[in-house]
């Protein structure tokens, strides 16, 4: 299973940020170090901000910091700061009306992992994600 390109780079942008997490971020830097175009980091940046995970400092010395401990910001959080947690709350073929009491054909095969994937996403935090390796400075 992959996440969305939105979901991806913002999950990304603050692994970065939480390895260093009292550290002030430009954009700039930022944009030079992920690989990821000033458009569309920007536009992330803006939404991490308005649901509350980052704030912007302004001035020549600016630039991105957290507005709350790495420790408190879950990747559920971050999911739903930029498109919205529900698509993985949904049924995994699209139907509007799949429940438990009108199941699609994937509906019970899908609800052990789907339940599995909320529980990861809803106890992963930050500090967790900056503690990774995989994620480099």
């Amino acid at each position: 299973m992959r996440l969305s390109k939105t979901s991806e780079y913002a999950i990304r942008i603050l692994s970065f940020m939480a390895k260093n997490e009292n550290e002030l971020f430009t954009a700039k830097y930022l944009i030079e170090k992920l690989k990821i175009s000033d458009k569309y980091l920007r536009r992330l940046m803006t939404n991490l901000s308005k649901a509350g995970l980052i704030k912007s400092v302004q001035g020549k010395n600016g630039g991105y910091t957290f507005a709350r401990k790495a420790d408190e910001i879950f990747i559920s959080n971050i999911i739903d700061a930029v498109e919205g947690y529900e698509k993985y709350l949904g049924c995994i073929l699209g139907f509007d009306k799949c429940s438990d009491e009108n199941p699609c054909a994937m509906h019970k095969v899908w609800a052990k992992t789907r339940n599995e994937l909320l529980k990861t996403f809803n106890e992963t935090s930050l500090t967790q994600l900056g503690n990774n390796d995989l994620i480099k400075n």
